[in-house]
C-alpha cells in the first residue's frame, strides 16, 4: 500500500481516488467510501480480455452499433468507482471522456474472474452494476474451463444465462455477437 493511501483519514470519495498516482502493479476501486484493491491481472486474464474486446469491437462494427468498446476504464456508478474489464460505452460518451465515464453512458460491463477477484465479481459488482442500471453484465470465467455468464438486467438484478467452452451462442443484445467462450482462452 503505498503511503497516499496508508495517510488517508475517513472515507475516500471519488476526487481522493482519481487524485492518487498511478498504480501499475493494482487496480484501485472506490465502494461505500472504502477502497477495494485488487492486483493487476495475469496473462490468462489478459488474453481472455484483449480477445472478447476484440470480438465485441468486431460485432459492433458489423452492427453499426454506435458504441466504443474500452478495457479498465474507470467507471462512475451510484456508490464509487470501479473498473470493469471491458466496458460497451456510447460512442459519444467515450468521445467526451477524460478520466471516467458515467454508468448511464454504458450499455454492458465484462469482468473476467481472477482468483483474487472471484468472490468480488460474482456477489458484489452485480449488484453495484444493477444499481447504476447498467443493462448488460457479462462474467467470465477462466477456471477449470472457460465459460461466459451472460447477465441481463430485469426488475433490478441480472437473469443469468451460461455458455460453455466449445458451445457457440448468438446474443442478440446489445448488439448480435457469436461467441464461443473458449476462443478466449489459449
Amino acid at each position: 500500500m503505498s503511503v497516499a493511501t496508508a495517510d488517508h483519514q475517513g472515507p475516500w470519495t471519488l476526487g481522493d481516488v482519481l487524485a492518487l498516482p498511478e498504480d501499475t502493479r493494482s487496480r484501485i476501486e472506490l465502494v461505500g467510501g472504502s477502497l477495494v484493491m485488487s492486483p493487476s491481472p495475469g496473462i490468462p486474464h489478459q488474453r481472455a480480455s484483449r480477445r472478447l474486446a476484440a470480438l465485441l469491437e468486431t460485432a459492433a462494427v458489423a452492427a453499426a452499433a454506435p458504441v466504443e468498446v474500452l478495457e479498465a476504464i474507470n467507471l462512475v456508478v451510484p456508490d464509487g468507482l470501479l473498473i470493469p474489464d471491458i466496458a460497451v460505452c456510447d460512442v459519444d460518451a467515450a468521445a467526451d471522456a477524460g478520466l471516467t465515464i458515467d454508468a448511464h453512458d454504458v450499455l454492458l460491463v465484462v469482468e473476467i474472474a481472477s482468483p483474487s477477484t472471484r468472490v468480488t465479481d460474482r456477489k458484489m459488482k452485480p449488484h453495484l452494476y444493477a444499481a447504476a442500471g447498467i443493462a448488460h453484465y457479462w462474467r467470465l470465467e477462466l477456471e477449470p474451463a472457460p465459460r461466459l455468464y451472460l447477465g441481463r438486467l430485469e426488475s433490478g438484478s441480472y437473469t443469468d444465462r451460461l455458455i460453455q467452452a466449445g458451445e457457440t451462442t448468438t446474443i442478440e443484445e446489445p448488439f448480435p455477437i457469436g461467441i464461443d467462450p473458449r476462443v478466449l482462452t489459449r
